[in-house]
């Protein structure tokens, strides 16, 4: 929760500084706080950042859809956003248009985050496939084979429809995916 919200919540600063002298509250980073000592990344990244959207790596393995853990914590922006220099975190900018579709929030374990939706995030890692490393790829492309029957391929297409190499992506949908 934010700095706001903990105060809210506690009553007053300084009753925020009791809660945090008896555990009750942590002081998670400047101006975040939470009521676990170690809180979900995700949902303190949302909080921190939140105007972003969950993407790729802390996507694909919030997902299930990658067993790697990824060292940092990926999130998409808009093009004129803040560059995000706080260690542990990997910033994609978006163009405006493009930062919203697909973006769903959710609630995760100990709080609200916004994520890309596995459709979105398969036109993602389609047009960041040139960047991914082989193995990586492949282990990610398996997975949507898996869980093809679940996708909706016409809002796949429409998320692709929104990007200039559409054709390639589509190319790439039916030959490593359907």
């Amino acid at each position: 929760m934010t700095y706001e919200k903990a105060v809210q919540q506690a009553g007053s600063r300084s009753a925020l500084d009791t809660k945090i002298d008896s555990g009750e509250l942590f002081k998670i980073s400047r101006g975040i706080y939470s009521t676990t000592e170690h809180p979900d990344p995700l949902a303190v990244a949302y909080v921190t950042y939140p105007n972003s959207v969950i993407t790729m790596d802390s996507a694909l393995y919030f997902y299930g859809l990658t067993d790697i853990p990824p060292a940092e914590i990926h999130l998409a922006t808009a093009r004129d956003a803040t560059r995000i220099t706080r260690p542990g975190y990997r910033q994609y900018f978006t163009e405006k248009n493009l930062l919203e579709p697909g973006a769903s929030s959710m609630k995760n374990g100990q709080g609200v985050i916004c994520v890309y939706n596995k459709e979105r995030l398969l036109v993602e890692v389609m047009r960041r496939q040139a960047t991914l490393p082989l193995d990586y790829y492949k282990e990610i492309i398996a997975s949507y084979r898996r869980i093809v029957e679940d996708l909706d391929l016409r809002l796949v297409e429409d998320y692709m429809s929104l990007f200039k190499r559409q054709d390639a992506m589509f190319d790439i949908l039916q030959r490593e995916v359907l």
